[in-house]
């Protein structure tokens, strides 16, 4: 069997890592970010229907080797890269071998993923990867069978393995969407469930739904809809709860779990100030925040700036 889609992509840009959205992972910095075409869900509302629904070769407009890709990260100052806009199961191959050139040029692998996996792969795949963001994208088996052709148990169980038996970084976004999956019952559920089988340090980031795909008819997702999402999480003791695809400073901010204050404070992908030590320690009380950190420097900022790897140069 082979990979069509090995060596291309549907296009590069450089990105704040804040986008992918990963709160908790070298905030600040940048990663160079690229897909390819395809899915393995079907999901009525993608945020990236035309590449994910994609099966024109067309759509693959630029091309790189693994090592290119390394090279190319390092030349632009990119902390890691992301594998994105499509589910990197589809590329598998492709990804890990571009994580291995990574990997030995100092570069981190992120993969942005429904998290829907066999074992087998699943295993080979998450030990090349350095982070993740899993979209839990309801918490119903009905939601899953219905709107993405896919199935929930198989994602909590991706999401058991990478907390507990890999070192990947994780954190967890669930799009709301209105009437669909933003009920209380059901966002009850799923933080119940978070706490208990992940623990109450997985970042969770709740994001608003934009009409798209074939869900154009459904309205946008209310700000005051993932502000009671994110107190409901809070209630449930999650230490980390994010909003996004909104401006809302409160929900953008990272708080010290201990003492309570601000430690990170963003507007959109802009971090506004910075209190951690270069371990992620609070500047405050000293108490260590979860995820992975290093000397704060001048932050990427909200930029998103498309590049061609073939015009990159060392």
């Amino acid at each position: 069997m082979l990979l069509t889609t090995y060596g291309r992509s549907s296009g590069f840009c450089v990105d704040p890592i804040e986008k992918k959205p990963l709160n908790q992972f070298y905030p600040g910095s940048s990663v160079l970010s690229f897909g390819t075409a395809g899915c393995n869900l079907s999901c009525k509302f993608c945020q990236n229907w035309d590449i994910s629904r994609s099966r024109d070769m067309d759509r693959l407009m630029d091309e790189a080797s693994p090592a290119k890709v390394a090279d190319a990260a390092v030349t632009l100052g990119c902390k890691s890269v992301a594998f994105t806009y499509n589910d990197p199961v589809i590329f598998a191959e492709y990804a890990m071998d571009i994580a291995d050139a990574c990997r030995a040029r100092g570069v981190q692998s992120v993969a942005v993923t429904a998290g829907y996996m066999h074992a087998e792969p699943r295993r080979e795949f998450f030990a090349k990867m350095d982070a993740a963001n899993v979209d839990l994208k309801a918490f119903t088996e009905e939601f899953y069978y219905k709107e993405c052709g896919g199935r929930l148990s198989s994602v909590l169980e991706t999401l058991e393995y990478l907390v507990k038996e890999t070192g990947v970084w994780i954190e967890v976004t669930t799009l709301l969407i209105p009437g669909k999956n933003d009920s209380i019952e059901e966002i009850d559920a799923e933080c119940a469930w978070i706490a208990r089988h992940l623990g109450r340090n997985v970042p969770l980031h709740f994001t608003a739904f934009h009409p798209d795909w074939k869900m154009a008819d459904i309205e946008a997702t209310p700000p005051a809809t993932l502000a009671r999402a994110r107190r409901i999480a809070q209630k449930h003791g999650l230490n980390y709860v994010y909003t996004g695809n909104v401006h809302d400073a409160e929900g953008g901010t990272t708080y010290c779990p201990h003492c309570g204050k601000e430690v990170i404070v963003r507007d959109w992908y802009q971090i506004r100030t910075y209190s951690l030590d270069d371990g992620g320690a609070c500047s405050f009380c000293r108490h260590p925040l979860d995820g992975r950190y290093q000397k704060f420097e001048k932050p990427f900022g909200p930029r998103r700036i498309p590049v061609r790897l073939a015009q990159v140069s060392r």
